[in-house]
């Protein structure tokens, strides 16, 4: 059994929803209302070159604490070397209409006119906003070219993970959203406050590829 633990940041400040006050890298401030995605085809390699890959989906949402572990049960025992994951949901799934637990329409995060599954929201408060209500909005999904916003991300572990004997390992991954707003683009509220479609979800699912690190 091995629990995954994902800790949220903006850059070097833990991720506090509602209250914080952040700067994005055109120092503008901002804060967050609402942070969640979809961790999906966990891949786990062992020293031996061999994968374990849970079918399972999971939805991380910092306004629930409980979701921000989860657990992967039927792994064989050995010694792993990287893990890797998508961020979304697979292109069968998303054709697969409403579907239930972490797939849930009712978790929010469902495009009912376009019956796909939105992989990744960030939403938040900025003076620097020119949308309605100063609000910002990135609401990210799409599986069809050239608008695919599906990523997968490998993270290679500095120590093997010993997985047996019936205990529970554990891993820890620091998730810094602050990535969703830079790198390779950054994103100025003024010019870009939402993208709640197609169109430019393929330039923030490119910044918030690189936001999971393993937690050292």
């Amino acid at each position: 059994m091995l629990s995954i633990g994902f800790n949220h940041y903006i850059d070097s400040l833990v991720l506090k929803l509602d209250s914080t006050i952040y700067k994005n890298s055109f120092g503008q401030s901002f804060t967050v209302g609402n942070f969640k995605y979809y961790i999906s085809n966990i891949r786990l390699k062992n020293v031996g070159g061999k994968e374990f890959v849970s079918k399972e989906y999971f939805l991380i949402n910092e306004d629930l604490e409980e979701s921000k572990k989860i657990l992967l049960n039927k792994i064989p025992d050995g010694e792993y070397t990287s893990i890797s994951f998508t961020i979304g949901v697979d292109s069968l799934h998303n054709c697969s209409g409403a579907q239930s637990g972490a797939l849930d329409p009712a978790n929010a995060m469902f495009w009912a006119w376009n019956t796909g599954y939105i992989f990744m929201k960030l939403e938040g408060k900025s003076s620097s906003s020119t949308a309605t209500g100063k609000i910002f909005e990135y609401h990210i999904g799409g599986f069809k070219a050239p608008s695919n916003a599906i990523r997968t991300v490998t993270l290679k572990l500095e120590q093997p993970l010993r997985i047996g004997n019936n205990k529970k390992a554990e891993l820890k991954i620091n998730v810094n959203a602050a990535e969703v707003l830079k790198s390779p683009t950054d994103i100025d509220f003024s010019k870009l406050p939402t993208v709640v479609d197609s169109k430019n979800a393929t330039t923030i699912a490119d910044n918030y590829i690189d936001m999971f690190t393993i937690q050292k």
